[in-house]
């Protein structure tokens, strides 16, 4: 059992990172390994172009097709992004995107949790929308005993936030417990039913 961890932030060890290594902890103490993939240097944004739905690999050869084909090797996926405008920074939702159209078929039913840092404000919206893929793609979303942020202006700040720290800690072994509900479920038979997608059309 393993979870893909995303850092969504450009910098590679920095805040963001600081809480996916906090829940990486929580994710080993269930006995569930992780890795941590550093997105938010290079991910670019989606062009709409469809190519993806016919190659299944993106048009822009970045770290999305660097992990696609990577998919089926992960239970979980978290998606973790810095607070740019009380929004997800660019490189993250662009990561997300381009993830999600090129890949989300090999996420359904996977679980997910999306994680934000912030200096101050922007965290509840920031998980907010990153969530939204995960409700849109059949994948169970896994919480915490608080909302999923941690704050501080650099990693040292952030370690000073014990509750938050403790928040990324529970997310993990919860994450971890669901991973191994759903294993166990599917041992004895237990699995999802799918109906095809019924498309509706709000201009006639």
């Amino acid at each position: 059992m393993k979870v893909l961890l995303v850092n969504g932030s450009p910098h590679k060890e920095g805040c963001t990172y600081t809480a996916l290594c906090e829940v990486a902890k929580g994710l080993a103490d269930g006995g569930v390994e992780s890795e941590i993939f550093q997105a938010g240097a290079t991910a670019k944004g989606c062009l709409g172009c469809g190519y993806c739905r016919k190659a299944g690999k993106c048009v822009t050869n970045d770290c999305v097709n660097e992990i696609l084909p990577r998919l089926e090797e992960f239970d979980g996926l978290v998606i973790g992004s810095p607070v740019h405008y009380a929004a997800a920074g660019g490189a993250a939702t662009s990561f997300m995107d381009r993830l999600f159209y090129a890949g989300g078929g090999k996420l359904r039913f996977k679980v997910g949790a999306a994680i934000a840092s912030a200096r101050r404000a922007g965290t509840t919206a920031t998980v907010d929308q990153l969530l939204k893929y995960f409700t849109i793609n059949n994948m169970p979303v896994v919480s915490s005993n608080y909302w999923p942020m941690v704050h501080g202006n650099s990693p040292a700040e952030v370690a000073q936030d014990i509750e938050g720290l403790q928040t990324m800690r529970i997310l993990g072994r919860n994450m971890a417990w669901l991973i191994k509900c759903i294993k166990l479920g599917e041992e004895n038979g237990l699995t999802p039913e799918l109906e095809d997608k019924i498309y509706t059309n709000f201009i006639r």
